[in-house]
């Protein structure tokens, strides 16, 4: 309805401070509210770790992860310190340090002609290499040679001492191929050394974990941006492998994939591709999430937040399962 004002005041209505106490506690009200909302929408933000597994591994990877720090997103990588390629890595690692740095702890060597053995050498830890002085290439494998332990931890921690002296800031530990946390023996192990050496470890933040790996090369996008659309309030972790099809890594050939093992190269061409995609980067965007690092978690939350999940086995296929 609309008034007729005279000297500013509706016809017919007398003056009175009534309504602009009323004003004053709906707007006191109101802010009330909103300053409620805003703690909700903080309590309920989503967050996502990129974890980018397997840099060191070969001169390919090390490229590729170069690649994804040029595109500005924010990730997290884990160096898998005995492979020949890791200085490069360092180097790489050393001049970004916005970048998150964990050590692949590493007891497999999965290639068919492309070997790495332990840091300390075949000699001093015999029970985990095979007949060449190699790493086994299965976390079948290296289970069914009844490894000696004490020898699990003098390699695991000669490899994060590694890391230490090359002067590379580490942040977290996470295990390839899960080997290192396949029993609850290994995992006590793995567990004592980042207390130990005051190192996070990979999951232990309560992450929701998803990896595209399993996916074909040509479905890696789409099940990619389904898996963002899909993020949950909370902290989720996203498990990539990133290469290019170079004549090296078109060479290696994966001893693991028994449905797929010549196409190493296409598959984390693929990964790469998808991660620096501009569709990734709008469904990001459109989801509200905050992309975060390991070393900005810890940063946040302390070493105390971390608490051991129920399994490390494996990663899920979907943030909805977990």
């Amino acid at each position: 309805m609309a008034f007729l004002r005279i000297n500013g005041n509706p016809a017919g209505v007398r003056k009175t401070t009534r309504p602009v106490f009323v004003s004053m506690i709906a707007i006191v009200a109101l802010s009330v509210v909103i300053g409620t909302l805003n703690a909700g929408d903080a309590e309920e933000k989503r967050q996502l770790a990129i974890r980018c597994d397997d840099v060191g591994m070969s001169h390919t990877v090390n490229m590729a992860v170069r690649e994804l720090i040029a595109s500005g997103v924010p990730f997290s990588t884990s160096v898998m310190i005995a492979c020949p390629w890791y200085l490069e890595a360092v180097e790489i690692l050393k001049a970004n340090p916005e970048v998150g740095v964990g050590i692949h702890l590493t007891l497999n060597s999965e290639w068919e002609h492309y070997k790495w053995g332990p840091v300390l050498g075949a000699a001093k830890v015999p029970s985990l290499v095979d007949e060449n002085g190699h790493f086994f290439a299965s976390e079948t494998e290296f289970a069914a040679n009844e490894v000696d332990l004490g020898e699990v931890r003098m390699e695991l921690e000669a490899q994060i001492k590694r890391a230490l002296a090359s002067g590379l800031r580490v942040d977290y530990l996470d295990y390839h191929m899960l080997t290192a946390v396949s029993t609850p023996e290994l995992r006590a192990i793995v567990e004592e050394l980042a207390a130990e050496y005051g190192l996070g470890l990979s999951r232990y933040f309560g992450e929701s974990s998803v990896s595209i790996w399993a996916d074909a090369p040509q479905k890696k996008l789409t099940s990619l941006l389904d898996h963002i659309r899909s993020i949950r309030p909370g902290l989720s972790l996203l498990v990539i492998h990133l290469g290019m099809e170079t004549p090296e890594m078109t060479a290696m050939v994966d001893m693991n994939n028994e449905s797929d093992p010549f196409r190493v190269a296409v598959h984390r061409q693929a990964e790469l591709d998808a991660i620096t995609s501009s569709a990734f980067r709008r469904a990001i965007e459109d989801a509200g999430i905050e992309l975060i690092t390991y070393k900005d978690i810890i940063e946040q939350h302390g070493l105390d937040a971390m608490t051991a999940p129920e399994s490390l086995t494996s990663y899920s296929t979907s943030y909805v399962e977990e």
